[in-house]
């Protein structure tokens, strides 16, 4: 958990180590983090009392947790303005011709990050919520935008709830449900008391989609039945959190066998001072990922923005193991690691990268056939011999995907999958059964 957070604060002048995740994790055990401003403020005293360290301590904290980079010498402020966080939260709960000043709405967005226990008077048992709920109740909501809270003045705490209850209620409400849903205890939504959703007060609830920040719930559900979009439908706006979720099944670890030295001590004082080595499996739990963008034809324009918005939100996940590289229609050779595509990188360097790297392709792989070359083929053959872990997202609908020269062609070379939700899923699923397979 936070595996990466001791880069991301120390890049900021801000000592943090392994200690640091033990006592935050202590924290949360004890029921001390609840929301995102909990968070805040116990990490906050752990990492430091020196108030000069206090600015660069907030601007690590919106990096990491919130994605939101704060420039040198930019103010909080500037930077929310230009981040796709605050434009994300901005579309979901505001409607611009009801409040237009963009000042409220940057200090009610601080003011629910910035939200913690003491700030919530009042907390409810979840009983007395489900009592009176039908999970049957069907779902009428307009296209009218629903009245939201603007602060959340008292949580509701499911944790004496059993989590199968929970779950079976859940899944009764999301036969009903039609629409998304801010605020409120009844929907799985964002914002609200409910037991089911994210970004609420609903200690031991299930989170489902967006991010957890204040770790209160007791499970977290990733299967995309449980968003109300349609998980079948190419990559856009109202999806992507459905596509994290999949993205973020995608399972990693590597073993070292490592001397036990403890081990070897104390068994070799017990043998009279004969010590022989004891060895222990070392397991370490990472993702590295390689994302490969065709962003060079109009065709591939829709889409070239939610790919990046949605591998932006792994960047926590992924830490510092995400490599990007882009290409026009097809690879000769390699490909380059700027969007300009003049920083040429060979398929020699690539493929010398830890053949345990996901690779996802994203590209509609249809182009006329003379591009297709003995080279290039040659080049996606040697990538997917090197990588066995390698899945082509394809934005291309697949009922057009066998009317294209080449399309079936390079489908034929790399697993290929449609770039929705769903094909996601797919892509992560095989990834992971890849992975086992090669370890027996």
């Amino acid at each position: 958990m936070f595996q990466s957070l001791p880069h991301t604060f120390r890049k900021h002048h801000i000592q943090a180590d392994v200690r640091v995740l033990l006592q935050l994790r202590r924290a949360i055990e004890k029921g001390l983090v609840n929301t995102t401003g909990d968070l805040y403020v116990v990490l906050k005293g752990l990492l430091t009392n020196d108030p000069k360290e206090f600015g660069p301590y907030t601007t690590a904290f919106y990096e990491y947790f919130l994605d939101v980079e704060v420039g040198k010498g930019e103010s909080l402020e500037t930077a929310l303005l230009r981040s796709q966080t605050f434009q994300d939260w901005k579309k979901e709960r505001i409607d611009d011709d009801l409040i237009p000043d963009i000042k409220d709405l940057i200090d009610r967005f601080l003011d629910e990050v910035h939200l913690t226990t003491l700030d919530i008077k009042k907390v409810i048992d979840g009983a007395d919520i489900l009592n009176q709920d039908n999970p049957d109740a069907p779902d009428t909501q307009t296209d009218e935008n629903p009245e939201i809270p603007t602060n959340l003045d008292k949580a509701v705490d499911y944790s004496n709830i059993p989590l199968e209850e929970i779950l079976e209620r859940m899944k009764r409400v999301a036969q009903q449900q039609r629409e998304r849903h801010f605020g409120g205890s009844h929907w799985i939504g964002s914002g609200g008391t409910s037991p089911y959703g994210n970004n609420g007060a609903a200690p031991g609830g299930v989170r489902t989609g967006g991010t957890g920040g204040g770790k209160m719930a007791r499970a977290i559900l990733n299967d995309a039945k449980f968003f109300p979009v349609d998980t079948h439908s190419i990559l856009k706006d109202d999806n992507i959190d459905a596509a994290l979720a999949a993205l973020k099944g995608i399972e990693d670890e590597s073993a070292e066998v490592i001397l036990d030295i403890p081990t070897t001590i104390t068994e070799g004082l017990k043998q009279g001072g004969i010590f022989l080595p004891y060895e222990r499996e070392k397991i370490t739990q990472k993702v590295q990922v390689i994302l490969m963008i065709d962003n060079g034809g109009y065709s591939m324009t829709p889409y070239i923005r939610h790919v990046q918005k949605l591998f932006s939100k792994m960047k926590t996940r992924f830490a510092h193991d995400l490599k990007t590289y882009y290409y026009h229609n097809t690879i000769y050779g390699g490909a380059y690691s700027d969007v300009r595509r003049r920083n040429f990188v060979s398929m020699d360097k690539i493929t010398s990268l830890d053949k345990n790297y996901s690779v996802f392709v994203i590209g509609d792989a249809d182009m006329a056939p003379y591009e297709l070359g003995r080279q290039s083929l040659e080049t996606w053959q040697a990538l997917r011999e090197r990588f066995k872990r390698i899945a082509w997202m394809n934005p291309l609908p697949e009922k057009y995907w066998y009317g294209s020269d080449t399309v079936p062609m390079l489908g034929s070379i790399v697993p290929m999958y449609p770039l929705t939700p769903h094909g996601i899923g797919e892509a992560v699923v095989e990834m992971n059964y890849q992975r086992k397979y090669a370890k027996r």
